[in-house]
């Protein structure tokens, strides 16, 4: 429905010089829900597993889409030794698993893909068993788009099974030892949540192979267990550095002036008891993230690279200046700073250089890096990571950078053998030297763990997908569905406008035109074609100091007409003529308290949603819990919080295209690490609000979105996958099929060619074809089985020769009331049967391909007609095949 073109005129000639808006604020009680306890997490994820294996469409595949030629944020490396005899690595992914070679990166393979928690914080391989590998779930980086884990894992088999044991609540986890000489002592670093206090922080001891484990260090409920390291000549040598630090929606963690928890400790008993050695470092306030590490030749010689917050000396044009992400300093301190200690901690010494390469060796998020390395033999040659991978070779007094990688350096393991080995994860993957980093091997086209923050597509032919990237900027690739709809290529992604944290929009009339936010709210307008860009960002309005927006700041396209755009800050903006000239149409929609406002833009507008069936009906919801909608293009605007949880992150609302006052809307609550599922439908514009979570067990829930096809069928995305409900949410089935467990932040349906597609935060992009979900509807769900789909057949080019290259085979899918054994039967048009098989079919959806050969035979049938015959329990179904002869 396009808004009437006299109304459209009108505007286009006002020019708006003050806007009135009278914002109805009505005060509604809210449930405060906090913390999500071990145990409910354990359950949820037990009914999560049996949704998935009784789901209907737990056969409906999707297709890795790419790109394949971009990888994604690495935390830690581990290595089986002695090299020579062994190419197996094993990489931890942020937040997309655990991989391994067998090839020295030649070839990997997921082994850790499907769990409570794929973040992945550290791996440790067991001294005395390479087959037995440790994992600890949850990033300790704790990034803006770190997931929480869930404890530890355990795989004696390298990696093809995993068995969970405890310390789920932890969720972050940093380091893992596990004892030379005896494998059922194994400690674990636990950094603890990362939003809210809690007493699963800590150093924790097993010496019964994770049965159970003993809390050995505890500070208090804000301070982290960091990093460890063991003396190798006695481990019962312990050293283990701690840090305080919570992340707030408005601040990075950072250290406070009352904070006292950061610091180093010595344990000479196996962890029995513990002695403070911080003589020489930083005062506890000024001490951020500290990691350790020693020279295993030389175990007296130590390391700690320390996130420094005593101040330097005020430099007025320093204070002036912004970080990478456009965001104003906030005072100048020492930052990254290199500590050694020649007698096993009783006394450190700054080594380091105070410099500008220092203060810039970490940015302005020194909480990110904090990881050293000492060379394994030679105790003066160490190895700094932040921005780049620096290494001193004179005791830590001077660094360089070792250039040839990816930014943001966060994992390294040097060979005990051959120091001159090196094997390094970073932001953009994996890279491995062999002459002492003068030059690297990089790994980033077939490690599939990239990080999506968002996908939206064009409506060109084929059509493209838009999306922003951790770390690498916003990329597009093709969605091709030349060789079926079943057959879609993986692809290498293209640059397009915009950074690593946009959003983007593209004209639904013009392919070319492409609007992209950038960090915390800026917006351009590009003509992908011409290769112009054109900042549009909206002027700060009167009356408003300054302008908060979200890292993936909100803006639209008006679904009445393409030249109309909404942009959120904590306003919601209005253009009529693509972004040349704005106008507020909102108030401040957000709590806006001065005590809530940081060094991060918070109390913010995160979703908008205009009614495809009203022009000026919008909603929009915030990233501090508000929700509103106006139903007169913003004249009047009014909060319709009542029911809903207390400020809970709106993650999206969605108007509905086929009711007037139907809208939906999704709530993140892993920002008070609460992994309940919010998700709320209203059919009364929010004056009301049903809990339609129904039977998804659990968040954190970052998307819903309604098909364009079919009102009652609805998807939704979550920190553990995809689900689809066919009856306007009154219950769920898993979208798992082939799917790992991953962070689906961003789903999107595209209303030409009913493809879904799913950007998730570690493992790429995917895509599936929703039409046999169109196909299900009550009539069929009725049925004992269905034929619902058949693709014409196409013989190869030559019977003997590019067989795969060009046969087109068919591909069959069936729907089944109910699990149960199958005759599938093809036969020819003389009757003559060509294939046969009885086969254990599932309830719902299920598929096979036929190979279009003669079983008997035992080579390629003749073009023509063959008919399908399925056969069960209670009926018979036949259906036509058509087999085409070779076409160019």
């Amino acid at each position: 429905m396009n808004a009437p073109k006299f109304l459209i005129k009108i505007y286009l000639k006002t020019i708006v010089t003050s806007v009135i808006i009278i914002a109805n604020m009505q005060v509604y009680p809210q449930k405060i829900i906090e913390q999500t306890s071990a145990e409910q997490r354990l359950k949820w994820y037990t009914q999560n597993e049996e949704l998935k294996e009784n789901s209907l469409f737990k056969n409906l595949p999707w297709q890795f889409i790419g790109p394949t030629n971009v990888s994604g944020r690495m935390t830690d490396v581990a290595v089986v030794s002695p090299k020579g005899k062994n190419y197996t690595i094993y990489i931890a992914g942020a937040s997309g698993g655990i991989w391994k070679t067998d090839n020295e990166g030649t070839t990997w393979v997921p082994v850790f893909e499907n769990a409570m928690s794929t973040s992945i914080g550290d791996l440790a391989i067991d001294p005395q068993n390479s087959n037995i590998i440790w994992a600890g779930t949850g990033e300790a980086n704790i990034f803006r788009s770190s997931q929480a884990g869930a404890g530890i894992y355990r795989s004696k088999d390298a990696g093809k099974t995993w068995e969970h044991l405890g310390l789920i609540n932890t969720n972050t986890i940093s380091r893992i030892i596990v004892h030379p000489a005896n494998s059922d002592i194994v400690y674990v670093a636990a950094g603890g949540h990362e939003w809210t206090n809690n007493k699963d922080r800590g150093l924790y001891k097993t010496i019964d192979g994770g049965r159970s484990w003993k809390k050995i260090l505890y500070i208090d409920d804000k301070t982290a267990a960091n990093d460890l390291i063991m003396d190798p000549n006695n481990p019962e040598i312990l050293y283990v550095s701690t840090w305080q630090r919570i992340r707030k929606h408005w601040n990075d963690p950072r250290s406070e002036k009352d904070y006292k928890g950061s610091g180093i400790y010595k344990s000479t008993d196996g962890g029995n008891s513990w002695d403070a050695i911080n003589l020489g470092l930083p005062n506890a306030a000024d001490r951020g993230r500290i990691g350790i590490d020693l020279c295993k030749a030389q175990p007296n010689v130590l390391y700690a690279f320390v996130d420094n917050y005593e101040k330097l000396e005020a430099n007025e044009e320093f204070n002036d200046q912004t970080d990478a992400y456009g965001r104003p300093s906030s005072g100048r301190i020492k930052g990254a700073t290199v500590y050694r200690s020649d007698n096993s901690g009783e006394l450190w010494k700054q080594v380091s250089e105070e410099s500008n390469y220092m203060e810039n060796m970490s940015g302005t998020y020194g909480w990110v890096f904090g990881q050293v390395r000492v060379d394994p033999i030679n105790p003066d040659k160490v190895y700094a990571m932040g921005l780049a991978l620096n290494v001193s070779t004179d005791g830590g007094k001077s660094f360089t950078q070792l250039r040839g990688m990816h930014s943001d350096h966060h994992g390294l393991w040097i060979d005990p053998e051959n120091t001159d080995y090196l094997v390094n994860v970073n932001d953009g993957g994996i890279a491995i030297s062999y002459d002492g980093g003068k030059n690297f091997r990089t790994f980033y086209n077939n490690l599939p763990l990239t990080q999506f923050f968002n996908v939206n597509f064009d409506m060109d032919v084929p059509f493209h997908i838009y999306g922003s990237i951790q770390d690498i900027g916003s990329k597009k690739g093709v969605v091709d569905l030349s060789q079926g709809r079943s057959k879609i290529p993986s692809v290498a992604f293209s640059n397009a406008p915009g950074g690593e944290g946009s959003n983007h929009f593209v004209d639904p009339t013009n392919p070319d035109i492409v609007y992209s936010a950038g960090f915390y709210g800026t917006i351009t307008r590009s003509n992908v074609k011409t290769g112009v860009n054109k900042n549009v960002m909206p002027p700060v309005p009167e009356g408003i100091d300054k302008l908060r927006g979200q890292w993936l700041a909100p803006f639209i396209i008006s679904p009445h007409n393409s030249q109309i755009l909404y942009h959120g800050s904590q306003v919601i903006h209005r253009s009529l003529n693509m972004g040349e000239t704005w106008e507020q149409i909102s108030p401040d929609l957000t709590y806006n308290l001065e005590e809530k406002k940081g060094d991060i833009p918070y109390q913010t507008i995160f979703s908008i949603s205009e009614s495809a069936l009203k022009f000026g009906l919008i909603y929009a919801g915030t990233d501090d819990g508000r929700i509103w909608v106006t139903k007169n293009s913003g004249s009047n605007w009014k909060e319709i919080n009542k029911g809903l949880p207390y400020r809970k992150w709106v993650s999206q609302v969605e108007a509905s295209k086929f009711e007037l006052g139907t809208v939906y809307l999704t709530q993140n609550g892993k920002r008070e690490d609460d992994f309940t599922a919010y998700i709320w439908k209203s059919t009364d514009f929010g004056e009301t609000w049903k809990d339609i979570s129904t039977n998804i067990p659990c968040g954190s829930v970052n998307v819903i979105r309604e098909d364009p096809q079919n009102k009652n069928i609805l998807y939704v995305g979550t920190d553990y996958g995809a689900y689809v409900s066919l009856n306007g949410g009154q219950d769920w089935n898993t979208l798992s099929g082939n799917f790992p467990t991953t962070y689906v932040h961003d789903l999107v349906v595209h209303p030409r060619d009913n493809i879904l597609v799913a950007a998730t935060h570690g493992r790429g992009i995917w895509a599936m074809d929703v039409s046999y979900i169109h196909k299900l509807n009550d009539s069929i769900l009725n049925l004992d089985c269905e034929i619902l789909d058949i693709s014409e057949g196409q013989l190869p080019y030559s019977p003997e020769r590019w067989y795969a290259n060009t046969a087109k085979l068919p591909q069959i899918g069936f729907y089944l009331k109910q699990a149960q054994a199958l005759t599938i039967s093809i036969k020819n048009i003389e009757g003559k049967t060509v294939f046969e098989s009885i086969t254990q079919k599932d309830k719902g959806l299920n598929f096979f391909e036929w190979n279009l050969q003669d079983s008997e035979a035992k080579k390629l049938v003749n073009e023509g007609e063959y008919s399908l015959i399925i056969k069960g329990d209670t009926f018979e179904l036949k259906k036509e095949i058509n087999v085409l002869s070779y076409k160019d």
